[in-house]
């Protein structure tokens, strides 16, 4: 399923041949992955290795580090966009939509986009606001309407249901954490349960928006 922010970055360039189509797709996967695994950092003729393709071809296509993270990171969102979707209009249950969402984004492995969102690239680039904003679009959708169903509690806003999902979905690489995984989605569950109205418990501090997490970082 297409997003609205990948069809915006397709309208702006001519497209490529099917084969560059494959090939930069296999780019973005392996690096996805060994980002994922080892940190932004990692070589980049590692990334081409287990992307079946050679080096060139690796820098016909991303001409540098910060372009390649960039267009990883729209990846992951756009992803993770197409869950909400599919989230909002497969579930009849508000609540449950939200829950989908959250454990899919959880499969995403979203909590590797922090440190990669603190590198050294263009932050305000077209393809990434459209990414960025339509997964906004769609968060506060699911929360909203799990809020007018009476499911979520009043008190909690977008940021802190990303933040959240940031956090339980790290580690980051070199942790030492051994078979992390087995428990994220075992620990989001408990953070949902929390998420449930009526609330059990007064939280400290505002909800947090994505607008608020912005001018902090």
């Amino acid at each position: 399923m297409a997003t609205a922010a990948t069809a915006e970055r397709s309208r702006r360039a001519p497209r490529p041949r099917a084969d560059a189509l494959r090939n930069r797709e296999r780019i973005i996967v392996a690096a996805r992955e060994m980002f994922v695994e080892f940190g932004p950092e990692v070589p980049f003729d590692e990334i081409a290795r287990r992307a079946g393709v050679g080096n060139a071809t690796l820098y016909r296509h991303f001409a540098d580090r910060a372009e390649l993270v960039r267009e990883v990171v729209c990846h992951v969102m756009d992803h993770i966009a197409e869950q909400a979707e599919r989230a909002l209009t497969e579930e009849d249950d508000a609540f449950a939509a939200l829950r989908r969402f959250v454990h899919a984004a959880a499969d995403e492995r979203i909590g590797a986009l922090c440190p990669m969102l603190a590198g050294d690239f263009d932050k305000e680039h077209a393809g990434l606001d459209a990414s960025r904003e339509h997964l906004e679009d769609l968060v506060d959708r699911l929360m909203d309407r799990a809020r007018t169903a009476g499911q979520l509690r009043t008190d909690v806003a977008v940021g802190d249901l990303m933040v959240a999902l940031s956090q339980l979905t790290r580690p980051l690489p070199g942790t030492g954490c051994v078979n992390f995984d087995q428990f994220v989605h075992r620990h989001l569950q408990l953070f949902l349960d929390g998420l449930r109205a009526p609330a059990r418990s007064e939280l400290p501090g505002t909800a947090a928006t994505l607008e608020d997490l912005r001018r902090k970082a």
